[in-house]
């Protein structure tokens, strides 16, 4: 039964069911092997704006350039 099949049916659920539903799917969530949390006291490095000089001109630029178009 695909997603598109069920979804008629879930939303003549009760919002208590709803959320029923959706503490079970979840509960079985939590143990799929396929999903690999985050390990507690790892570092994770991830992109930030910081150290990217010219992001904040090229920023203001785009925004400027998108007003003149506007009017």
């Amino acid at each position: 039964m695909t997603l598109t099949e069920l979804l008629p049916t879930i939303r003549k659920l009760s919002a208590i069911d709803k959320r029923e539903l959706i503490r079970i799917l979840m509960a079985e969530e939590d143990i799929s092997e396929d999903i690999f949390p985050l390990e507690p006291y790892k570092t994770y490095y991830l992109p930030t704006p910081y150290d990217t000089f010219g992001a904040g001109a090229a920023l203001m630029q785009a925004m400027n350039l998108a007003n003149s178009d506007e009017k």
